[in-house]
């Protein structure tokens, strides 16, 4: 594989499904940074801005995680997510989540595209309703140069809840978000990235949900 496959494999990657229940199109907004605190350890910190032309100002999710690289490729993180939920700007209810991951980085090269992967568990709850959400989020990254010093990222993740509560109601694959993207360093220190990312949502025995989004991001790291 290389970066002409990978470019043509981009429209295969972002396939709507025939059957839709709605479609929707939404805006990301994400600001990351990462503070290091010995070579081994960094806390980051992660803010996205979610809207919604359907819903307006719906989500602001805000994730903490203390990061430790036993190695140069494999990062373990844990942390906490504070993510209120609104519609139209009106609040909704509180979300909270733990969050563990395990990344490895550049796991594969396949001619000039490389391969990174990420494992991520979570236990959601919220306030005034019963019961925690366990879910899997298995995440894989495919990253080639572009021009410059660009960087061309196909990337997909899939979400699996592996119980139900009174929030999450169905088990199994629930929702998955194939994305590709264009990440530019300004600098040693910050990155910005814009793209597009595709969210196909799982209907049991109906059509599916699809949202089209918009997004962009900046990275600092310190």
């Amino acid at each position: 594989m290389h970066r002409n496959t990978l470019l043509a494999a981009l429209p295969l990657v972002l396939t709507a499904t025939p059957a839709l229940a709605g479609e929707d199109t939404q805006y990301w907004q994400t600001l990351s940074v990462g503070v290091a605190l010995s070579p081994d350890f960094k806390v980051t910190n992660e803010l996205v801005l979610r809207n919604s032309e359907a819903r307006g100002l719906y989500e602001l999710e805000n994730s903490t995680l203390i990061n430790y690289k036993p190695s140069k490729q494999v990062t373990i993180a844990a942390g906490y997510v504070h993510n209120p939920t609104y519609s139209h700007g009106d609040f909704v209810i509180m979300e909270h989540r733990f969050r563990e991951q395990v990344s490895v980085d550049n796991f594969a090269k396949l001619g000039s595209v490389k391969l990174s992967a990420r494992l991520r568990a979570e236990q959601r709850w919220r306030d005034g309703v019963t019961g925690t959400g366990w879910r899997l989020r298995p995440y894989l990254k495919a990253s080639t140069p572009l021009v410059g010093k660009a960087t061309l990222n196909v990337t997909h993740e899939s979400f699996v809840n592996l119980n139900t509560t009174t929030f999450q109601k169905v088990s199994g694959y629930d929702r998955m978000r194939n994305a590709v993207s264009v990440s530019v360093p300004l600098n040693k220190q910050v990155g910005v990235d814009f793209g597009y990312l595709n969210q196909l949502g799982v209907v049991r025995n109906g059509p599916d949900n699809m949202d089209h989004v918009l997004t962009m991001g900046v990275s600092a790291n310190f």
